[in-house]
């Protein structure tokens, strides 16, 4: 029996005893799990000290460090996080509906743990905590599988939840941390059938795709963003460029920041100087059409620009004569993530919300928000560019699944 496989095991055991535990008794384990990561934060500072100086040490720079690094801020904001779950309803033993039948069977549905469920993500440390509160609260256990780079990092709060756990009287397995980072281990974790019961990449494009097209276990896929923001002929100017800058600067690094820029035309000659200047305050990179390559310091951009999630401050900007070709191009070159028009006409915003096929679609507002904490859903799992199951941020409810209850009293067929 492979380690992974010993692993899953005792996944699935510890499921068991989440499956049984009240609302209450999970939030406990939240909140001490929580308490136990702001004690021992000095601890996880200085693992993730020694991540971030490797991979300066290999050569990685930008808004790739950024995402790895905490801070003492960050690492409370994840503490911060476990108790937010822990104060959202528990979607566990919810029934969605009951109804009695013509021969007096009652029939209804209701919510129940996923079981174990396999994230596989890359150098984000913070989606440790994200994930292990969501899944736990979601009485699920987890196995988590971060990148080599954030290594130190997970394996830290790894160990201070399963030590929390433990402390409690609870399986420490309910959370679980795959130490071996290799590409191997992780093909295998994509094909534990009958020990995960649904694996969610996070991570970049290379990543996701790599699970979807290898893994035998379910996947829930969290996509890309490709994120574009619209400005329509009728926009207000200056909201325009306050939403342009936030959601391209903000956090380069995340999925929901803007990644292109449609303009439409007939606001062009005004507009593009005034966001040019503002995103290069900004040391914003813009890589233009024959329209925006006008402007001094704009590099002309190749058709590979239009579909590149750069995760940094670059951003694609491109003219276009009309909504419909605005429409058109995200069709063309969105990850179906987060989309954004920004206008004053209410026709073309509902045309915008009808059209553009993305899991959040905005008008007049940056696509930064598409995010659980936003949404008022605590912290996320992800969020699911699929069709399937879930879509967009996925909370609690999207992490559970259903079983069917029936009440008889002797019925037969």
């Amino acid at each position: 029996m492979s380690r992974l496989t010993e692993m899953g095991q005792a996944a699935k055991e510890a499921a068991v005893v989440l499956a049984r535990l009240s609302s209450n008794e999970k939030n406990n384990a939240l909140k001490a799990s929580a308490d136990a990561l702001e004690k021992n934060i000095n601890e996880v500072l200085e693992a993730n000290k020694k991540d971030v100086e490797a991979a300066v040490a290999n050569g990685i720079k930008g808004a790739f460090i950024d995402r790895l690094t905490l801070t003492e801020k960050r690492v409370k904001e994840m503490a911060d996080g476990l108790r937010s779950v822990a104060a959202l309803d528990d979607p566990i033993g919810e029934v969605l509906y009951m109804k009695t039948l013509d021969n007096g069977l009652k029939i209804g549905q209701k919510r129940v743990p996923m079981g174990v469920i396999g994230i596989i993500f890359e150098a984000r440390p913070n989606v440790t905590a994200d994930a292990f509160g969501l899944c736990l609260k979601a009485g699920s256990a987890t196995i988590l599988r971060g990148g080599k780079e954030a290594f130190n990092s997970n394996t830290t709060i790894v160990n201070i939840f399963r030590n929390a756990l433990e402390h409690i009287g609870l399986p420490k397995d309910c959370v679980q941390m795959v130490e071996d980072t290799s590409r191997e281990t992780a093909t295998e974790m994509m094909r534990l059938n009958g020990y995960i019961d649904v694996l969610i990449p996070r991570g970049g494009a290379g990543l996701i795709q790599s699970v979807v097209q290898n893994s035998t276990v379910p996947v829930i896929e969290t996509g890309t963003g490709n994120c574009h923001t619209y400005v329509d002929k009728s926009a207000d100017l200056d909201m325009a460029v306050r939403i342009v800058i936030n959601a391209k600067t903000q956090r380069p690094g995340v999925c929901n920041a803007c990644e292109s820029l449609l303009v439409h035309e007939d606001i062009a000659e005004t507009f593009i100087p005034m966001v040019v200047k503002a995103l290069k305050n900004n040391d914003v990179e813009i890589r233009g059409d024959k329209r925006f390559s006008e402007e001094d310091g704009v590099k002309h951009a190749s058709e590979e620009d239009w579909g590149t999630e750069y995760n940094d401050l670059i951003i694609s900007a491109k003219v276009v004569k009309n909504i419909d070709e605005a429409i058109e191009h995200i069709r063309k070159y969105s990850t179906g993530h987060s989309e954004c028009i920004v206008t004053e006409n209410y026709t073309n915003a509902q045309k915008f919300l009808d059209e553009v096929d993305a899991a959040a679609v905005y008008v007049n507002a940056s696509t930064r928000f598409t995010d659980g904490g936003q949404f008022g859903f605590g912290a996320e799992i992800g969020i699911s560019t699929q069709k399937l199951h879930a879509r967009g941020p996925m909370g609690l409810k999207e992490i559970t699944t259903t079983k069917y209850i029936i009440y008889g009293n002797g019925q037969i067929r």
